[in-house]
């Protein structure tokens, strides 16, 4: 690891104070009995208290240390994600027709469906702009899931970023982080299904791109309880 590396991984721990919306525990980090209060203690097994109790300092240090730079990473990637997205903005509004191609090339929209690519025009990267941003703000003012398919999208592009911050750094970071905060922030999440692999029939492909997944969907709320910035519905 170079000094630039270094230097971003003192960045990214020191980021982990600002990411108040979600807990380490939530990222992943398994808490030492002794700072559990009794009640929470009621929520395990004692032969599982017993396990997290024995786990050697270090290897808890450790873990610790991974999960801090995991939050780190969360804040970090998401002002990324929005200073790129009005990157693509500010690329789409020098073109006269967007193509698939053009999405192709763009820093976040390129990670959306692509079978709706030649959709992605600047009104809708406007209002999706609007969503991530209400998505980002979960991170500090506590979490709450997704309101609508875009803010699902908003937040795969979300960890896409951070795994390339991830990957350029190679950081030190839990293993299978990503499944781990995925069952966090998309429980149960309907937005899977836009990216149908390559394996899967033309009907599944179809199924995918229509009824409550169908693109001019993405920024209805799920249920009437769901919040989704004025914005991006109008």
């Amino acid at each position: 690891m170079s000094a630039d590396d270094d230097d971003i991984t003192e960045e990214l721990l020191a980021d982990a104070e600002k990411l108040t919306g979600l807990s380490l525990e939530l990222l992943g980090l398994d808490p030492h009995p002794d700072d559990m209060t009794a009640e929470q203690r009621l929520q395990f097994d004692p032969e599982d208290l017993e396990e997290m109790a024995a786990v050697p300092p270090e290897d808890r240090q450790k873990s610790v240390r991974q999960t801090r730079l995991l939050a780190g990473l969360l804040w970090n990637s998401s002002s990324i994600l929005i200073d790129q997205l009005f990157r693509d903005l500010g690329t789409l509004g020098t073109l006269d027709v967007v193509t698939p191609a053009d999405i192709a090339g763009t820093s976040v929209l390129s990670s959306l469906p692509p079978q709706f690519a030649d959709s992605y025009d600047a009104k809708f990267t406007q209002k999706f702009i609007v969503v991530a941003a209400d998505v980002t703000a979960s991170l500090v003012r506590g979490w709450t899931a997704p309101g609508c398919l875009a803010a699902e999208l908003a937040v795969r592009c979300l960890l896409d970023q951070a795994e390339i911050t991830e990957d350029i750094y190679e950081l030190d970071l839990p293993e299978g982080w990503r499944a781990d905060v995925e069952e966090v922030l998309l429980e149960d999440a309907d937005s899977d299904a836009l990216y149908p692999d390559d394996d899967a029939d033309s009907q599944d492909r179809a199924d995918a791109d229509s009824g409550s997944l169908a693109f001019d969907r993405w920024f209805r709320p799920f249920a009437p309880g769901d919040a989704v910035p004025p914005y991006a519905r109008s």
